[in-house]
């Protein structure tokens, strides 16, 4: 059985960094931080970027 995980725990799952993220994408740093704490919405553009980055399926993560 697959679990729902988390931005963070994927993120963590494909052995990056914030920083890594955020180089791979444009954005700075806090962007990503944010992203996982859910302070900021997510596009869905920016969604499916990061599960491609992180090499999960997108019904697989769980936003905050």
């Amino acid at each position: 059985m697959e679990y729902k995980i988390t931005l963070r725990a994927a993120r963590i799952n494909a052995n990056l960094n914030q920083s890594d993220v955020a180089a791979e994408l444009g954005v700075s740093t806090e962007s990503v931080a944010n992203w996982e704490r859910g302070k900021v919405p997510l596009k869905a553009t920016t969604l499916v970027r990061l599960c491609q980055l992180y090499g999960v399926p997108i019904d697989n993560i769980l936003l905050p």
